[in-house]
């Protein structure tokens, strides 16, 4: 398939356009660069026949249009994936209009443009966090409603809602999938993960809010990437995915099983790490934990995680040891 890949040179893009390349897809891959947008993450790729990248933002509906009906090497775009996002909810609380900007009008921007180009297929890459906090049991289902939390998941959700219209008023084939939280290669590094072995290796203290005792689902994102290719290849019209990796930890239990894997690969004593834990005050609103139930996409799709979270912990460890060049100058405080 041609595909309309929006956030390819982000973190779950970048992994994205890789397996979809693998895959025999074709893609264009259209990425305003912001911070944490990186084109240098596919440079293997760049020149290769199926492989464009173009540097624009999706609130940019001149540039798409072009883009869009130029097709790719002239023939018509199968499909988009949307995975273009603010994603950070830290930053969100503090720069609320460019995450609805990008999250909520650069969705209808790319949808308008889809309908004057005909490209009917339309998946709306989304998040566990538009569901809202649970307690301490249970999962979201596809029949929980919406209730974010943050800046950052109100205009996911708003971007969501204005896809499902999209389907309704015009018959776009909208899909949307909904994950839970991904780690593996190319984090940005003031992610929770990243962060916690980028300032490890650095010496710097690690940040973890409150005590440390948000629970959160974790999946290595290869397994969000074949999710994504699952739906693309099986999914229904206005059908909503979810995707989760049954590994749920609180922060402080991710934080030291990371720090347990470091000190095996660099010969340090774990204390050396420790001690580098530093428990600062809790964001507003912080969510105490999220888990989705992913039955459906099981028995729809076929789908399931395929990568055991020891094993893609410690390959993501290991990424980050041996690209340091990568995330060095990227490094910030949280």
């Amino acid at each position: 398939m041609n595909l309309f890949v929006t956030g390819g040179a982000g973190f779950i893009g970048t992994n994205f356009v890789r397996m979809a390349l693998e895959s025999g897809h074709r893609v264009l891959n259209y990425d305003a660069l912001t911070y944490a947008g990186r084109r240098d993450n596919l440079i293997e790729f760049e020149g290769a026949a199926g492989y464009h990248f173009v540097h624009a933002d999706i609130c940019d509906s001149a540039y798409l249009n072009r883009e869009m009906s130029h097709g790719f090497d002239g023939k018509p775009f199968d499909a988009i994936i949307n995975i273009a996002a603010e994603s950070h909810v830290d930053r969100s609380l503090n720069f609320a209009t460019s995450f609805s900007k990008t999250n909520c009008v650069g969705v209808t921007s790319l949808l308008e443009t889809a309908l004057k180009n005909k490209v009917n297929t339309f998946i709306q890459v989304s998040t566990d966090e538009v569901y809202g906090s649970l307690g301490e049991s249970g999962s979201f289902t596809l029949e929980s409603p919406l209730r974010p939390s943050s800046p950052y998941s109100a205009s996911k959700a708003a971007g969501d809602l204005v896809a499902l219209s999209f389907a309704h008023s015009f018959g776009v084939d909208v899909r949307i999938t909904r994950c839970t939280n991904n780690y593996g290669p190319y984090q940005y590094p003031e992610k929770f993960i990243p962060t916690i072995i980028t300032h490890a290796l650095a010496g710097k203290e690690i940040p973890v809010f409150a005590q440390g005792l948000n629970v959160r689902d974790w999946i290595f994102v290869d397994d969000h990437c074949s999710a994504i290719l699952s739906v693309l290849e099986k999914g229904k019209t206005g059908g909503i995915y979810h995707f989760g990796g049954s590994t749920e930890l609180t922060n402080i239990e991710l934080l030291h099983v990371i720090l347990g894997i470091l000190a095996e690969k660099t010969g340090k004593e774990k204390e050396e790490y420790t001690k580098l834990i530093k428990f600062v005050t809790d964001r507003p609103g912080h969510d105490l934990r999220y888990s989705l139930d992913w039955s459906d996409s099981k028995k729809e799709l076929g789908w399931q995680p395929q990568t055991k979270f020891q094993d893609g912990i410690r390959k993501t460890v290991g990424w980050y040891l041996d690209n340091k060049k990568w995330w060095q100058h990227l490094q910030i405080s949280r």
